[in-house]
């Protein structure tokens, strides 16, 4: 077993972490590394953002955020006043003390990781970074990315883990939109590869966040419950979304289901269906875990079940369409669907893995007229092309329109004008409560 040693450089990373005259590089400027830039800097230390993308360096360094999840006017202030700056010349690594990593990890075409950002990420840094230099990848991905794929390439410079260098595994926390819990304030898991490893980075956070910062034995727990995290939600969003499929046949109302078994104080947690999952995280960070359980000759039916379940969703609002266009005596093929909702949640921007991009693909391949609106979303890759959202939408285009399908309930819609103008609404998210509106609704 390896001895734990408290050296110099341990003791040095400990002192300037302490003194805020650490110098901070983080990999990633994208939902959750700026972030976290942000709230290093808040803190007192200097930070350098590295990032492959000009466009996002050159906003950065302009004091432009891109961000919903932080404030404008911080960012102008903290990059006028020199302490958060950003560039694509991965050299200024060899000047940071510690560097934390935030590169996406999606999967591929066959929904098997693509470690290849956090690979290229960790063999910028073996170039440049120095000993006594602290790692936390952040990322999302399998158990075991850490000490299988970037301890290795960070050791070939020669330096020895937990001694010359260390390094640890901080799962990101990010939920884009949320009003209560940011990135100051979440609670943070951290999991190094040795003792020291872990109390480095649990003190740096400490120092960070207003957050409880909990320490776990090795960066493979703090990456399996991240895991852990988003399974357990994708298996509850695929139950509430089988519970709405079921109830529509049984003709119950699947939304007052649900808030009646909220009503119990226990034993019972309410989730929610709706149009299928998106984001960066529920949709992909399960087969993490199922591609790497393959390793161990183990098959995760409940999550690939649970996957299909959610993957079916659009499908299932595309058949609801048809069925409540065909007691309008309308077809699908041919008629105006008003789409109120591109992003995946409510009150965000974005519309990554977003269920609306399927739905607009079915309603496209049966021969609707669509038109997507979205008071976030300026634009967005549909069919590989840009196109553009509207922001807003006329009553006159309401009226116009044989289906107005809501697949994303954001706050700045204006619903009493959809319920005084729509012949036909359907809501895949129960955004409308209490129905008074002359037109016909539905709910999923």
């Amino acid at each position: 077993m390896q001895m734990e040693t408290f050296n110099e450089y341990a003791q040095n990373l400990l002192a300037k972490i302490e003194n805020k005259d650490l110098r901070i590089g983080v990999i990633g400027l994208g939902y959750v590394g700026l972030p976290l830039a942000v709230e290093k800097v808040k803190s007192g230390y200097h930070v350098t953002g590295f990032d492959i993308q000009p466009q996002r360096v050159d906003m950065i360094n302009r004091g432009i955020n891109y961000i919903g999840d932080v404030v404008d006017e911080e960012l102008a202030l903290i990059v006028r006043e020199g302490r958060l700056t950003a560039t694509t010349d991965y050299s200024r690594i060899r000047d940071m003390d510690v560097v934390t990593i935030c590169v996406p990890t999606p999967l591929d075409i066959h929904r098997q990781p693509d470690t290849s950002y956090v690979e290229n990420s960790t063999r910028e840094i073996a170039k440049y970074f120095r000993k006594g230099t602290l790692v936390v990848l952040e990322s999302t991905t399998y158990p075991g990315t850490t000490e299988e794929l970037v301890k290795p390439i960070l050791e070939e410079a020669g330096y020895c883990c937990g001694e010359d260098f260390f390094l640890a595994y901080s799962p990101e926390r990010v939920d884009p939109g949320n009003k209560t819990f940011k990135t100051k304030n979440t609670p943070k898991v951290v999991g190094g590869v040795t003792k020291t490893c872990t109390m480095i980075a649990a003190t740096l956070y400490r120092n960070v966040l207003e957050g409880d910062v909990h320490e776990v034995s090795s960066p493979a727990v703090a990456e399996m419950e991240k895991i852990l995290e988003n399974t357990f939600r994708i298996v509850n969003i695929a139950l509430a979304n089988e519970m709405a499929i079921l109830c529509n046949k049984m003709g119950l109302d699947v939304w007052e289901v649900i808030d009646a078994a909220a009503t119990k104080p226990y034993g019972f947690m309410p989730f929610y269906p709706g149009p299928g999952v998106g984001g960066h995280c529920i949709p992909i960070d399960p087969f993490y875990l199922t591609w790497k359980a393959r390793e161990f000759n183990y098959h995760t039916r409940l999550i690939e079940l649970a996957g299909e379940i959610n993957n079916s969703m659009p499908e299932f609002v595309i058949h609801r369409c048809m069925q409540i266009l065909n007691k309008e005596k309308k077809p699908l093929n041919g008629s105006n669907i008003l789409v109120m909702g591109v992003a995946y949640k409510k009150d965000i921007d974005d519309y990554r893995e977003s269920p609306v991009i399927e739905i607009l693909e079915q309603l496209e391949e049966h021969g609707a007229n669509w038109v997507a609106v979205d008071p976030h979303v300026k634009q967005f890759k549909f069919r590989g092309q840009i196109v553009d959202a509207r922001q807003s939408c006329s009553e006159e285009d309401v009226r116009n329109a044989d289906l107005v399908l809501i697949t994303t309930d954001h706050s700045a819609f204006d619903y009493d004008m959809l319920e005084r103008s729509a012949k036909v609404i359907f809501d895949t998210r129960n955004s409308i409560r209490n129905y008074k509106g002359p037109g016909k609704y539905y709910k999923l």
